[in-house]
């Protein structure tokens, strides 16, 4: 049985203990422990069953490649599910309960589907849920929604709070181990600004656990000086309990770091999403041992070698009293030796190797009076839910049983794999290395920055170096290489030495005993987690699954929360075999960040609740809200819809503010319009790129309209570009544009034409922006005094710089109503005086302020189109009758090669054209068009649509815009439009331009 030691555990203080629960049952710890050593402690063996067959599971590992103790933590707003017991810290209070089961844990309905395994192989779910067809959407279907997943989703809201953290330095170091302090020392002494994750509690790694000595001191006591070191120094900060996510281009790294998870009573964030600009990225990210291959070592008390001596040592844990190492390498020897240290018994070594000579710690375990037998395996274990022993068998054979030996544990170790995922996530390759069977980072194809050059570098036992003497060279070296890179003087100093231990060659063993058949094969397991076998790779190979991702996704080899840290390598030999190949010919599965999961809370941030998509405002909001604005959101923005007078409802607002800009003075808050400078040498062809219509010949203090498309050649928006110098512009957007207009032009500026010399930014909240508009905008302007708004100063589609009524101004004239218009920026601190000051010389001219609804009026009287109403993601400029605005002068914008398409060019497109009600009354929006006969699913056909529809108070009837099959040729034509009210509208076929055909009033 597992139990706590009387005396050991480097890590925990058995002065203070812990009391948790485990599926409703008490138990005890002490402060250090984690979950799974706690557990351990307590004899909780089986802490949970496998995803697809149900079958028994217990702790396999002790750190964050632990594939079965995934777990419930919390309750309620604290709730937690798929939480790793390795790596959950133990805290007094702590509800843990296990997954995957019912009714309980220790009786699983579900387990029955282990004794149809032989129906259930890899990949028998595409085979069996096709047929008979009417069966998938009430028993297939619901089945498998039923079963799917690990864990259970929260119902309530999350207590906690997270937040983003942005950081900048030199060299990142992201590994607290040996290898990782000496990088960063390096690094540092050198006189690079140095930044040092380690994902633990803990820093060190595995050196205090494997032991040996550095310049003949002790290795912890090494880690130890350097840690104090390293905290001295004023360039280094250092974080515990943070993972290194994931690595992107430019130097961009993700970290997470776990804030109180282990004191959730303590104040502050639960975590923190670290956003990192690092010039040189060093991986000290260690290794993983693997686990080996033969039958029953998925049984709870197989564990990997090196976790049980984790538990022993950290933690004085034992997880069983008679524990069989079986093993291809010499590191699983310190673990035997470290069990027999502690006072229990190790009955053999099954070592399948055959070596010439013993090495030194064989020497040393047998000295220790251990048995070891070479060229010997496990055949399979033997118990159900906990080990009771193990029927040994030559290496060399097909599982002919020589011994049974009675244990109730089994460590496991087939070698080590450097962990390479951050190395991998930026295109670092891979290089086989036969001497280990094990992938390491080729340093040669490192990630490579903007300017060829590695960014990231490798050290220590990520680098594919195990020796502690290599691990300390490796490591100084990368830190040294990592300053240069950065700009900094390599230090001079020598790495430090430490004594080396000579071991034997450890021999690739896949599976075991090497000529296994059928049924063994048919139990021994690659992915606990994911239920995948040996032979269920082996069919995907004989099934035609030869691409090691194909295999993977037909298997589920490596997926969900393992991403292969124990499966991978074991599962691509397994392949390599089946399709007789070397395993650098099969390859790898692609690793993607995150390195470990990460919480959704932590990508969210602080973005929750009020703040998830906070409500921006203008400068004017507050003056809006107490003059009766009936809001509407708008993007991200609040607008004044209209504002609502007493006595009057929200319709009567809207038609005494369209009537007014007409007749006299209106003023309309345009803060919202998006507003992107793009200024540089290669500004004019960047935006002739972008719009459809030619920009860098505009003159400086002129306009244009312009229309953007996307590079599928439909409309995604439009608004007015000004031109300031020869390299700077100015170009507005719609409002709920602005960010993704802004995003547009970032990507393909980093993406496409990166070497472009073109600079952009969002200014949109920078300016106040107002909207004079009416026949007495001219006069009301004249009356606050100031620069020269005259049609010989100020000519329509011009702007000018100035001063009006005291206010440094921008003066742009243009008009989105067809009146006489002033679009007016100052600075947004100003916005609400010059609201004020407007209103007030604007008072003798019978000035109101209008909202979007009376703006939405009169630009459709007009016949001006809206992004989102005349468009909806499918919608061309050709469809609006806007050929004008697409250059025949250019070789090239984006979508004009889309707009040559087949569809594009149909002459039965819909195009844009006015509608009227025979009757005057106002159409339903969106309502369609009728046409003849019916289509293939019984509905009417339809022969256009209502883009926009309002009744006219200037017009004193209902207008609409519409898009219609071969709309401009059919004017006078009455078409017919069915409301969802059951009633008919009937409508004529108009132009579009509805108000002052001839553009007059613009230009008084």
């Amino acid at each position: 049985m597992s139990t706590r030691l009387a005396s050991g555990g480097r890590l925990v203080d058995q002065g203070q203990p812990i009391n948790f629960s485990f599926n409703g049952n008490t138990l005890k710890g002490y402060a250090g422990d984690t979950l799974a050593s706690a557990l351990l402690a307590n004899d909780q063996m089986l802490v949970g069953r496998s995803f697809k067959y149900h079958r028994p599971r217990g702790i396999v590992a002790s750190g964050v490649e632990e594939p079965n103790a995934l777990v419930n933590l919390g309750s309620g707003g604290t709730f937690e599910p798929n939480q790793r017991a390795t790596t959950t810290e133990l805290f007094d209070g702590l509800q843990a309960t296990s997954q995957n089961h019912w009714p309980s844990l220790e009786f699983d309905v579900g387990a029955i589907n282990a004794k149809l395994a032989h129906f259930m192989p890899a990949g028998f779910y595409y085979k069996m849920f096709i047929h008979p067809r009417p069966l998938w959407k009430h028993v297939y279907e619901p089945f498998i929604r039923q079963a799917a997943g690990l864990g259970k989703a929260p119902k309530v809201r999350d207590e906690d709070t997270y937040e983003h953290f942005y950081a900048f330095c030199d060299v990142l170091v992201v590994g607290g181990g040996i290898a990782g302090l000496t990088a960063a020392k390096s690094a540092a002494t050198s006189g690079a600004q140095v930044l040092v994750f380690e994902q633990t509690a803990h820093w060190g790694g595995r050196a205090p656990v494997d032991g040996g000595s550095v310049d003949g001191t002790p290795v912890d006591k090494v880690v130890d000086k350097l840690v104090s070191e390293l905290s001295d120094m004023p360039n280094v900060t250092m974080r515990l309990r943070t993972m290194g996510a994931g690595v992107y281009d430019h130097g961009y790294v993700l970290g997470y770091e776990q804030l109180r998870d282990h004191a959730p009573k303590a104040q502050g964030p639960r975590h923190r999403l670290w956003r990192i600009r690092a010039g040189h990225v060093i991986t000290a990210t260690g290794a993983l041992e693997r686990p080996l291959s033969f039958a029953g070592n998925d049984i709870p008390g197989v564990m990997l070698a090196s976790a049980v001596r984790d538990y022993v040592v950290n933690y004085g844990v034992s997880p069983g009293d008679r524990t069989v190492v079986v093993t291809n390498n010499d590191d699983a020897y310190r673990t035997a030796l470290a069990i027999k240290h502690a006072g229990l018994s190790v009955p053999v070594i099954l070592d399948a190797r055959v070596p010439e000579t013993d090495s030194p710690l064989m020497t040393a375990a047998k000295d220790a009076g251990i048995r070891v037998l070479m060229g010997h395996g496990v055949a399979k274990v033997l118990g159900g839910k906990r080990v009771t022993g193990v029927a040994v068998c030559a290496q060399a054979g097909e599982g002919a049983i020589l011994e049974e030996i009675e244990c109730d544990t089994v460590a496991m170790s087939g070698g080590w794999s450097p962990v390479v995922h951050l190395w991998s996530h930026c295109g670092g390759k891979l290089s086989w290395d036969n001497d280990f069977a094990m992938f390491r980072p080729d340093v040669d194809k490192a990630p490579t920055g903007q300017d060829g050059s590695g960014f990231v570098s490798a050290a220590g036992a990520a680098n594919g170096h195990f020796g502690l003497s290599e691990v300390l060279s490796d490591a100084h070296a990368s830190g040294g290489t990592a300053a240069k890179a950065t700009g900094h003087a390599k230090s001079r100093r020598k790495a430090p030495k430490a004594e080396s231990v000579d071991e034997a060659p450890m021999a690739p063993v896949w599976l075991m005993p090497q000529g296994a058949g059928v049924t063994l094969r048919g139990k021994a397991w690659l992915d606990y987690q994911n239920d995948v076998k040996v032979s269920d790779v082996q069919l995907a190979a004989q099934e035609g699954f030869e691409s090691v991702e194909h295999a993977k996704r037909y298997t589920t080899l490596g997926m969900a929360t393992d991403q292969g840290k124990l499966s991978n390598i074991n599962g691509l030999a397994i392949l390599s075999d089946a399709l007789d190949q070397p395993i650098p010919q099969t390859g790898t599965t692609t690793f993607r960040p995150p390195y470990t999961p990460i919480s959704m809370g932590a990508i969210g941030g602080e973005a929750r609740g009020e703040v998830f998509q906070p409500v921006r405002r203008t400068a004017m909001y507050d003056w809006h809200e107490a003059n009766g604005a009936d809001w509407e959101p708008v993007g991200q923005w609040r607008r004044p819809l209209a504002y609502v007078q007493p006595g009057e409802n929200l319709h009567d607002a809207v038609m005494r503010e369209t009537k007014n800009v007409r007749e006299n003075l209106g003023l309309l808050d345009a803060s919202t319009l998006g507003k992107i400078i793009v200024k540089g040498p290669d500004a004019g062809r960047f935006l002739d790129m972008l719009y459809t219509n030619m920009m860098s010949t505009l003159k400086p203090g002129k306009c244009r309209y312009g229309l953007m498309c996307g590079e599928n050649g439909f409309l995604i928006d439009d608004g007015v570009v000004a031109r300031i110098d020869e390299d700077t512009f100015l170009c507005h957007t719609t409002t709920g544009g602005a960010e993704h207009i802004h995003g547009h032009m970032e990507e393909w500026l980093q993406t496409e034409w990166w070497d472009w010399k073109v600079y952009v930014a969002n200014v949109t909240e920078q300016y106040a922006q107002i909207a004079v508009v009416g026949p007495k905008a001219r006069a009301a302007l004249e009356a606050l005094g100031g620069m020269d708004v005259s049609p010989e100063a100020l000519g329509f589609m011009e702007w000018a710089d100035g001063s009006i009524g005291g206010f440094d101004a921008r003066v742009y004239r243009i008009s989105f109503s067809g009146e006489l218009s002033y679009e007016i920026a100052v600075k947004a601190s100003e916005g609400q005086a010059f609201w004020d000051a407007l209103m007030a010389v604007g008072a003798a001219h019978d000035v109101m302020p209008y909202g979007t609804e009376a703006l939405h009026i009169l630009r459709a009287e007009k016949g001006f189109i809206m992004i989102g109403d005349e468009t909806d993601g499918t919608v061309i400029p050709q469809d609006l009758g806007l050929h004008w605005a697409l250059s025949k002068k250019k070789e090239d914008y984006l979508g004009k090669r889309a707009h040559l398409r087949t569809h594009m060019a149909d002459p039965t497109r819909w195009k844009l054209v006015g509608l009227e009600t025979t009757d005057g009354s106002v159409l339903p929006d969106g309502a369609y068009a009728v046409a003849e006969g019916t289509n293939d699913n019984g509905q009417r056909n339809v022969q256009g649509r209502v883009t926009s529809t309002y009744h006219s108070p200037n017009l004193d009837k209902g207008i609409a815009m519409g898009l219609i099959l071969n709309g401009p040729d059919r004017m006078g034509e009455v078409l017919e439009f069915p409301g969802t009210d059951g009633k008919t509208h009937s409508a004529r076929i108009v132009s579009p331009v509805f108000y002052d055909p001839e553009g007059e009033k613009q230009n008084v």
